[in-house]
């Protein structure tokens, strides 16, 4: 059964989902571990999130489903403003809010991020050692490496073409103008923050009602600044990386270099699909299958102790 609940971030209240495990099967004394799980670049948790977030539960495992400040249900401005460092503050806050969940172990959360927020999840669990594990499926962790592929499959053209969008947004931001947005998700050619083949596919099959198929113009401009994998080496939770071998939104190699560098922390899957083809059909059950065969171990309490 899923529970609506709120949590303030910053003085602001943020949307979530509580979805309760269904079984005892990984409760101790102690209580049952949680999933804390947020969507990627401008998405809503009602966003092909659920599915995961239920056969957690059947597990035994509690979920946490939350919207950033500014998406969604949660309340907050600017709106559709993707903020690194806001969402990182927002993983923080939910994180703490999951660990007062009644009947939940603190000691065993669970870090869940795709895309975008699977790099945030990578960089929050680095700084708090508390985490017991984390998942990063198609993750983005590194920026640098995004926007040298954006060139490869479109041109220089279009990278200069997002920056001066970026430019004019960040200008109307400093004059209180109104905010220049752009699509999140379009087809190729078109101007979209991902401008993928499957994007119709996309915004009618997957994104839920919350999601809005727009964004900040400027966030454009902070996409090169954000680079997880910088913060991998510093883990000390076991991380299951999975990885669309053919993503082109997040490039598969910044995926795999996060893995080496958390060392023998990281467990690296990978799968013959691209960005958004997991959030759906066979490629979605066989990414959870691996995520629940990596959950059960990473939240064995007798691993737990010998660590």
């Amino acid at each position: 059964m899923t529970t609506d609940i709120t949590f303030t971030s910053h003085g602001v209240t943020c949307a979530a989902w509580h979805v309760p495990a269904t079984s005892d099967a990984h409760a101790t004394a102690a209580g049952r571990p949680c999933v804390v799980m947020a969507h990627g670049f401008g998405c809503t948790r009602d966003s092909g999130l659920l599915g995961y977030a239920e056969a957690f539960a059947d597990a035994g495992i509690d979920a946490f489903l939350f919207d950033y400040r500014g998406f969604g249900d949660s309340e907050g401005s600017p709106r559709q403003d993707v903020s690194v460092r806001r969402q990182r503050q927002d993983y923080r806050a939910a994180l703490a809010a999951a660990r007062r969940l009644p009947g939940v172990d603190p000691d065993r959360i669970v870090l869940w991020g795709t895309s975008y927020s699977g790099g945030h999840a990578v960089v929050v669990a680095a700084e708090d050692r508390r985490v017991a594990a984390v998942v990063a499926l198609t993750p983005a962790t590194d920026g640098l490496a995004t926007l040298v592929q954006l060139v490869r499959q479109a041109g220089a053209g279009r990278l200069l073409r997002m920056a001066g969008h970026g430019l004019r947004d960040t200008v109307r931001a400093l004059s209180g103008g109104a905010p220049h947005l752009l699509p999140i998700i379009g087809p190729p050619g078109t101007l979209a923050m991902m401008n993928t083949p499957d994007a119709e596919t996309i915004t009618t099959t997957i994104v839920g009602p919350a999601f809005r198929n727009e964004v900040r113009a400027r966030t454009a401009l902070e996409v090169g600044l954000n680079r997880p994998v910088r913060h991998a080496g510093r883990l000390t939770c076991p991380i299951l990386v999975q990885v669309g071998t053919d993503d082109h939104v997040a490039p598969p190699d910044a995926a795999r270099r996060t893995a080496r560098k958390a060392g023998t922390w990281a467990q690296l899957r990978e799968y013959p699909v691209d960005h958004f083809d997991v959030y759906d059909g066979s490629w979605q059950k066989l990414a959870l299958a691996d995520q629940l065969a990596f959950l059960s171990r990473a939240l064995d309490p007798a691993r737990s102790a010998r660590a």
